[in-house]
């Protein structure tokens, strides 16, 4: 269903429709949010998307609430990502809006889009930084996050094997054994980051940790790296020599990554010099910069996660469930009082 036709059943029917985690998991899986990140960043590198960066609220120091938006010209849809972060607990929302009408076409619950939309924008960045022989992945961290880094990693990249750590020795089993399943490769626990990092092609990091959990001393040559965990200024994935081993350094935004990128902030160290390198990851999938150039450099994509993501994944979302008739009306100004 395409988005034209979306729009034009939005203006006969201005219902907005909730869409559920478990809706959203009927509709979308990863070679669509693939799709949704790969063209969305040509947009934005078309500046036919735009992108305000994600901001936080402390909350009474017992969480947060973030939230972040994007807007898709081209498409003719904005949304909004919002979440709060309370006690250990996430709540993901995202709303949709039509520019045309300034209708809210839904509100879609999106703890799992989330994990789908950072899976697949390391996938992008595997697609173009990683080389292409690449068979050896490592992933550390067992959660979601994790789950959908490894599964967007083996889609653009012909894997052999994978190996696994994190902390918990039962979550690296279950890990492994429900991954091999999926991605239909053997994936190994591992009893150190170490261990799954040396000789690896390609190595994600997904994990909560503040402190490093992946050092340049155990990096192969010609490892592409996707650093998707930390984005607290004062978080970080990798020690100083991992960032400083890197020929190419990627990221989703440089704005958002000059406030919450620890693993480049600590490691730059203020300096300047550092920062007017990176480059972002829509110039590299547009072709305006370049990527990977020879099988001999490391790569880096250090991902924060931007609303673009959100926005292409939920226009999809939102385009699968009027075409299936899923989800549920709500009656926001069903009286009129919004116009």
């Amino acid at each position: 269903m395409s988005f034209c036709g979306t729009m034009a059943h939005a203006e006969k029917n201005q219902m907005t429709l909730h869409i559920s985690e478990a809706e959203v998991r009927q509709m979308l899986d990863m070679p669509r949010a693939l799709r949704a990140v790969e063209e969305t960043s040509r947009k934005q590198a078309a500046e036919e998307v735009v992108v305000h960066p994600r901001r936080r609220f402390e909350l009474s120091h017992s969480g947060f609430f973030h939230y972040m938006a994007a807007a898709d010209y081209s498409a003719g849809f904005v949304a909004m990502k919002q979440y709060t972060f309370v006690r250990g607990k996430l709540r993901f929302l995202v709303p949709l809006y039509e520019m045309a009408s300034g209708d809210l076409l839904a509100v879609i619950e999106a703890d799992y889009m989330g994990q789908l939309r950072t899976g697949a924008a390391s996938g992008v960045a595997t697609k173009y930084l990683a080389r292409e022989n690449s068979r050896v992945a490592a992933i550390i961290g067992t959660g979601g996050q994790a789950r959908t880094q490894l599964e967007a990693v083996a889609a653009v990249r012909k894997l052999e094997s994978a190996r696994v750590y994190g902390r918990d020795a039962a979550k690296r089993e279950k890990f492994s054994g429900e991954m091999s399943r999926r991605v239909g490769i053997p994936v190994n626990p591992c009893s150190s980051s170490g261990e799954a990092v040396r000789g690896a092609d390609i190595v994600c990091t997904a994990t909560t940790s503040s402190q490093p959990v992946v050092f340049g001393t155990d990096l192969a040559p010609a490892v592409h790296i996707n650093a998707i965990g930390a984005n607290h200024s004062h978080k970080r994935e990798l020690d100083d020599e991992a960032v400083a081993s890197a020929d190419i350094i990627v990221v989703d935004s440089v704005e958002q990554s000059r406030q919450e990128a620890g693993d480049l902030i600590l490691a730059f160290q203020g300096d300047e010099i550092c920062w007017n390198g990176v480059r972002k990851l829509c110039d590299v999938v547009a072709g305006k910069v370049s990527g990977r150039t020879s099988d001999s450099e490391i790569t880096l994509f250090k991902s924060n996660g931007i609303a673009s993501w959100d926005l292409a994944v939920a226009m999809k979302v939102y385009a699968a469930a009027r075409e299936r008739k899923l989800g549920r009306e709500l009656p926001f100004w069903a009286d009129g009082s919004g116009s």
